[in-house]
């Protein structure tokens, strides 16, 4: 008689991770196409699978979706509405920055728990997020306090941080560049204004910018803040800090003459060359002409000590003082590394790597009068002695000289600003690439000093890649620098110490001729 087997466990099908994804898909696919309705038993037909199961890895998928930190309102409510056991809504608070992406770079952001992540928020972080207090108490086997027993620490609130930031002069450096970005059509650029006086960073802005209160914008290619932690090679605009050098040496004076004929300088097998023969010239005519064939026999008189110790003074090398999260400290090889041709290069700013911020802070040096101040993202309040890093009387024959450059027969012009003496340098450098340098990728550079009578602001303009056509420092990155200066000066209500120049109103009768 054959023998009857005992009935088994009822078998369960296990579906793999990929089945339950197409399912939910195909479910959230017909809802946004309006099919909605019914949708998850057609799905689960089509797949052979229990409607119940379909429904199930929905609703999980949803909750997934949906039950995160940071959601609006309004997903909370809908949320809310599906009836699911043990969810539940939390109001929470977020930062929010009026400023937007005008101020993003600098101000940086936070992660959902208002951790700072970027930028100041990082940087001050420990400051504004204060302390947790701490007591021992003891408790009940429910975990519930029935007696404080003694104060550990104390709560220490998180303290307010007041910015040194001018937000007037912030939008108006992020407008200017933002237009400059545009209109030479650029890959990207940095403006950074300081306060001669202080050291305070009154604007810091760079293109492309983001918007911290768009989460979508957070990306590492985005939010860093380029004028504090990219390195360039400045081009000419590093020249009046080694004609600085030149000055602290004794060996020259701001009469001394250069002859630069024949319009090229042969160093080892290189041959330097300005773009015309200016013969013998004195040094203002040399910055104002930007003549590489100049700097380079001015460079290689002096020992190369001489030109590293200004240099290192100056900031370049180092980081600054700022404190500025990821901040670079550029590249300056020891003078003992240096060779000629290098001394001869580095002259007119190749062979180094500074970023926009040291820049700027080398050009408020000068402008102080060789007085170097600290950079302070915070509010200074206080008179700031700073450290003299050059004598008084070589910043002063340096801005004299510098604003040579800033004349119809300077690369500068375009930076003049009505009513104000202006002292400046363009600069512009081929961009490195691998094997050397690409003779049609251009940084555009213009740093300087206002008034230059009394200096109150430094600025730094820098215009990566500029391809509308125009690629000079003079033509690109100066008339940002007027923009923002003019702007600033008045602002600050900083006195003009220039005649404004008679305004000419032509006859009518003669426009309507000329037209």
């Amino acid at each position: 008689m054959p023998q009857e087997k005992s009935p088994g466990k009822p078998t369960t099908r296990r579906y793999s991770d990929q089945e339950k994804e197409q399912a939910v898909r195909l479910v959230r696919q017909a809802r946004s196409e309006g099919r909605g309705h019914g949708a998850i038993q057609r799905i689960a037909l089509q797949l052979g699978y229990g409607t119940e199961t379909v429904r199930k890895w929905v609703k999980v998928a949803d909750i997934d979706e949906g039950v995160k930190p940071g959601r609006s309102t309004a997903d909370a409510a809908k949320i809310k509405a599906l009836g699911i056991p043990g969810v539940y809504s939390v109001r929470e608070y977020r930062r929010y920055y009026p400023s937007g992406e005008v101020a993003g770079h600098i101000l940086g952001f936070t992660d959902v728990d208002d951790g700072g992540q970027e930028g100041l928020e990082l940087a001050f972080d420990h400051w504004l997020a204060g302390e947790d207090g701490a007591k021992r108490v003891i408790q009940d086997n429910l975990g519930r306090t029935v007696q404080d027993v003694e104060s550990i620490r104390p709560v220490r609130p998180g303290r307010d941080l007041t910015l040194s930031i001018d937000l007037r002069i912030q939008y108006l450096a992020y407008r200017e560049l933002k237009a400059a970005i545009r209109e030479h059509h650029a890959k990207a650029g940095s403006v950074v204004v300081l306060d001669v006086t202080t050291g305070e960073v009154l604007a810091m802005v760079n293109q492309p910018a983001y918007n911290p209160n768009d989460r979508d914008q957070l990306k590492p290619g985005g939010y860093r803040n380029r004028a504090a932690t990219d390195i360039i090679e400045p081009g000419s605009s590093i020249k009046p800090f080694v004609v600085a050098a030149a000055l602290a040496s004794g060996k020259y004076s701001d009469r001394s003459v250069i002859d630069t004929s024949p319009g090229f300088y042969k160093v080892g097998i290189k041959i330097i060359e300005d773009k015309h023969n200016l013969g013998p010239v004195d040094i203002a005519t040399i910055l104002a002409k930007s003549s590489n064939v100049g700097m380079a026999r001015i460079a290689l008189a002096l020992e190369p000590e001489q030109i590293y110790g200004t240099m290192t003074r100056l900031g370049f090398g180092q980081v600054t003082t700022s404190g500025y999260p990821g901040e670079s400290a550029g590249l300056l090889s020891h003078y003992s590394h240096w060779r000629p041709i290098g001394i001869a290069t580095m002259a007119y700013g190749y062979g180094l790597s500074v970023t926009p911020l040291q820049l700027a802070h080398a050009y408020a040096t000068i402008g102080a009068g060789g007085v170097s101040r600290p950079i302070s993202f915070l509010r200074v309040d206080q008179p700031v002695a700073g450290e003299r890093v050059l004598d008084d009387r070589v910043g002063r024959q340096l801005v004299h000289m510098l604003e040579s450059v800033i004349t119809p027969d300077g690369t500068g012009m375009r930076a003049s600003i009505p009513g104000y003496r202006v002292a400046g340098k363009t600069g512009t450098a081929w961009k490195s690439s691998a094997g050397g340098y690409s003779t049609d990728r251009y940084l555009a550079v213009f740093g300087g000093v206002a008034p230059a009578t009394n200096p109150r602001l430094a600025a730094i303009v820098t215009v990566d890649e500029p391809t509308g056509g125009k690629f000079y420092g003079g033509d690109v990155a100066a008339p940002v620098f007027a923009q923002v200066m003019a702007g600033s000066l008045r602002a600050l209500g900083v006195a003009a110490d220039a005649p404004l120049k008679p305004l000419v109103v032509a006859n009518a009768e003669m426009v309507r001729e000329g037209n």
